[in-house]
């Protein structure tokens, strides 16, 4: 079975910098899926943030270009999110799945608070 675990959220102070990690495990040809990063905040539906095809090509929300970076490990099933110059509209819970209408099983998130 496919599990997800997000992780490196956080409090930040505006403008501040964290580095979230998602951890793919079972049955999965990471290698091979398009990857990214979605955020959620309460009353509102999941939002596209990055992905990363296995080609290495990358994808942004218009709201983070040229601040987060998405990379990804394949050896180690891993993929990353690399924020700075964090805006408080940037909290969220912060996950991480495959994009494409088969989603794997969603994980917990992890939560990230931009907060003076």
């Amino acid at each position: 079975q496919v599990q997800l675990v997000e992780s490196g959220g956080g409090l930040v102070q505006p403008g501040g910098s964290l580095t979230l990690s998602c951890t793919v495990s079972g049955r999965v040809f990471y290698s091979h899926a398009t990857v990214g990063w979605y955020r959620q905040t309460p009353g509102k539906g999941r939002e596209f943030v990055a992905s990363v095809a296995p080609t290495g090509l990358t994808k942004y929300a218009d709201s983070v270009k040229g601040r987060f970076t998405i990379s990804r490990d394949n050896a180690k099933s891993t993929l990353y999110l690399q924020m700075n110059g964090l805006k408080f509209d940037d909290t969220a819970v912060y996950y991480c799945n495959r994009i494409t209408s088969l989603t794997w099983p969603w994980g917990q998130g992890t939560q990230v608070t931009v907060s003076s």
